[in-house]
């Protein structure tokens, strides 16, 4: 995939959203990156402009993704970070202007439109990537780590759960009952626990969902079960919800050998949310002794059981860093259009079971 700049010079980083994703995880991350300079954002809204300049006093704020796209012979690299439904309008303007493309998740509301941005992206021979952050959290690592020594063995079932307890509505697309905005916990927290799966026991034959709308006067579904049958013979079962009062651990992975249980979050989006930057202190993140999961078997980790396992630091910034890399040296693409595309064809799936209450075949 080609860039447009030479080892040694920066990239220029236009940036089209500054609301969260976009302000709390892309821009701190663009900044903090060697070889990547965040030169424009795009926002409508005038507060997020002032805001945007106070946080990085050297760059650009417009109004809206045409005054982007003028300049842009000036730019290297487009982020996308806007609502959903402008994922894929934007990364085609993009490609179809020459430059490389990262897209925050999820790329697309269908497999079949992921699929054709990758083939554009080919066809011009653009980088498309797609921010799939999840796979850089700490407990994520530690699991591979684990799971690459065999330490738990033959994996029978991996359970994952990113839960909240958010009881009153916050508003806005991601709640929207409209299908074009692609709101809803399936396709929000969703699109990072099916990756995660996918990426841990790769691909899927067979899934099964549930899928509830708990709050009142929501629109979107906040309480969601998805159930994966694995090719290898892994079976997964996903949680993602806003409405649970009691979280249960975010890992409970069951193996011949043994079993790991994680609680607790990455502390990465809490870093950034609370102003904290990448490269400013050495123990970005880490997380103390008393949040390590435990590995064990036949015993309870709540009671003690089983050996601490250490979490490896989480390492947001090493998406930027493998992008910027794929640019400049010809490094590889840290999350394919593809990839992001196998995990919507089981998004779907899951959505037709929940509708249809059937398992789904893929």
């Amino acid at each position: 995939m080609t860039g447009r700049k030479t080892a040694g010079t920066p990239l220029r980083v236009g940036l089209v959203g500054y609301g969260l994703a976009g302000s709390v995880f892309h821009a701190p991350l663009i900044a903090a990156t060697e070889g990547l300079v965040l030169d424009t954002v795009v926002t409508s809204n005038p507060e997020r402009q002032r805001q945007a300049r106070a946080e990085f006093p050297d760059v650009r704020a417009v109004g809206t993704p045409d005054e982007l796209f003028d300049r842009a012979g000036d730019l290297d690299l487009i982020v996308v970070a806007s609502p959903n439904k402008t994922h894929v309008p934007l990364a085609t303007t993009a490609l179809e202007a020459g430059l490389p493309v990262v897209v925050d998740k999820p790329i697309a509301g269908t497999a079949a439109e992921a699929r054709t941005l990758a083939a554009l992206a080919e066809d011009r021979g653009l980088l498309l990537s797609v921010f799939q952050n999840r796979r850089w959290d700490n407990d994520f690592l530690t699991l591979r780590r684990l799971l690459d020594a065999g330490e738990l063995g033959e994996v029978s079932r991996f359970e994952s759960r990113f839960e909240r307890w958010r009881p009153q509505l916050k508003g806005g697309w991601r709640e929207s009952g409209d299908p074009a905005e692609i709101g809803g916990l399936l396709y929000d927290l969703g699109s990072h626990v099916v990756d995660q799966a996918l990426v841990l026991f790769g691909p899927v034959t067979h899934v099964y969902a549930e899928s509830d709308v708990r709050r009142p006067g929501a629109e979107a579904d906040d309480d969601t079960f998805i159930a994966l049958t694995h090719a290898g013979g892994v079976r997964s079962h996903l949680y993602v919800s806003a409405t649970t009062p009691q979280l249960g651990p975010r890992f409970r992975v069951l193996g011949s050998r043994a079993g790991y249980v994680k609680y607790g979050l990455d502390p990465q989006e809490a870093a950034l949310r609370e102003g904290q930057r990448p490269g400013t202190a050495s123990d970005w993140g880490t997380e103390t002794e008393d949040l390590w999961g435990r590995v064990g078997a036949g015993e309870s980790p709540l009671t003690g059981g089983g050996r601490p396992e250490p979490t490896l630091p989480g390492d947001y910034p090493a998406y930027y860093a493998a992008v910027a890399k794929a640019l400049l040296d010809g490094g590889p693409n840290p999350v394919t259009a593809l990839e992001a595309a196998a995990a919507l064809d089981v998004l779907e799936a899951a959505r037709r079971s929940a509708h249809e209450e059937v398992a789904v075949k893929l």
